[in-house]
């Protein structure tokens, strides 16, 4: 039945991915770097917003990510993403009683998949976290289109329940990674699993 029904389609594929009309990305930045971490990558940024807007009209591309202030090499990260096509939107970190620092940008994530509605057509959400479930579903109603890009293993079924589209991050891999000295900044974590990443210089060799 499946073959019989893809041989009647009337679009292929590849076809209906053409027709994403306006897109908005919306990056959870922490979620994205430990995903990297699990595929033992570091992403390019150049090639993961060439690959996720693939040819169609971007909007905009935002980048969500908690940040240390007096950090002045993730500061230096952060001005260079936010002259190479993204838009970033930052928080201060919190301590934790355990020591480590979080910054959770969940609601600013989905206050502006919200408002932009009307603006674009297909969004696509870097992200795995299943609070943002709801905010998927709800932009599906007002008639948005909604990809989430994220590893399979950190991502929430609830959330790949309500979006049109998934993509595991293990399938663009080779797409996405950063290149041998391409880049002078590279993500880490600050403390443990779950703290927001910060950035650093690497060596020059």
């Amino acid at each position: 039945m499946l073959n019989d029904f893809e041989h009647d389609s009337i679009f292929t594929p590849e076809q209906v991915l053409e027709n994403r009309g306006r897109v908005a990305i919306f990056i959870d930045g922490s979620n994205l770097f430990y995903a990297a971490m699990q595929l033992g990558m570091e992403i390019d940024y150049t090639k993961l917003l060439c690959r996720l807007t693939a040819g169609s009209r971007l909007l905009r591309s935002f980048f969500y990510t908690g940040v240390d202030r007096t950090n002045e090499k993730q500061q230096g990260f952060l001005l260079w993403m936010r002259r190479n096509g993204y838009r970033v939107i930052a928080k201060d970190l919190v301590q934790l009683p355990d020591g480590s620092k979080k910054a959770n940008l969940d609601v600013e994530i989905a206050v502006d998949m919200m408002a932009l509605v009307g603006a674009y057509d297909t969004a696509i959400l870097v992200s795995g976290d299943g609070d943002l479930a709801y905010a998927v579903d709800a932009v599906s109603y007002r008639g948005v289109r909604v990809e989430v890009v994220s590893l399979r293993s950190m991502t929430s079924d609830s959330l790949i329940n309500v979006a049109d589209r998934y993509i595991d991050l293990e399938n663009i891999k080779e797409e996405i990674q950063k290149n041998p000295r391409h880049h002078p900044y590279t993500y880490r974590p600050l403390s443990g699993v779950g703290g927001s990443p910060v950035i650093e210089d690497k060596p020059s060799k």
